[in-house]
C-alpha cells in the first residue's frame, strides 16, 4: 500500500489524502498506488498542501499503519507528551499506531 502525506499550507499540520481531499487522521489515507507524483503535482500546484511525499503503509483491521517509524510519529504526534497527541483520550491509540 502507497499512500500520501504533507502539510496543510495553512495550518502546518500532517494530513493524508483520501483520495478526495485531505485529512489529519491517517485511518482516511487511501491507497494511491502509482499515481503519487501526479497527485502531488496537482495538490502542490492549487496550493492545498506543501512538502507532499508517498510513504509505504499497511492496512490491517481496518485501520491504515505507515510503514516507518517517523511517519507513525507524524501520524498521531509528539511520543513524549501523549496529552498532545490528535488522540489524547484513546490511551491504545498510541499502541496501535506505534
Amino acid at each position: 500500500m502507497k499512500i500520501l502525506t504533507g502539510n496543510d499550507l495553512k495550518s502546518g499540520a500532517v494530513t493524508w489524502w483520501t483520495g478526495k481531499g485531505w485529512s489529519l487522521d491517517v485511518n482516511d489515507a487511501a491507497d494511491i498506488g502509482d499515481d503519487g507524483a501526479a497527485i502531488i503535482a496537482r495538490e502542490e500546484g492549487a496550493q492545498n498542501v506543501f512538502a507532499a511525499y508517498v510513504v509505504d503503509g499497511e492496512k490491517t483491521a481496518g485501520a491504515v499503519r505507515p510503514a516507518h517509524i517517523k511517519e507513525r510519529i507524524r501520524a498521531l504526534g509528539p511520543t513524549v507528551r501523549p496529552d498532545l497527541t490528535l488522540k489524547p483520550n484513546d490511551p491504545d491509540a498510541i499502541a496501535r499506531v506505534v
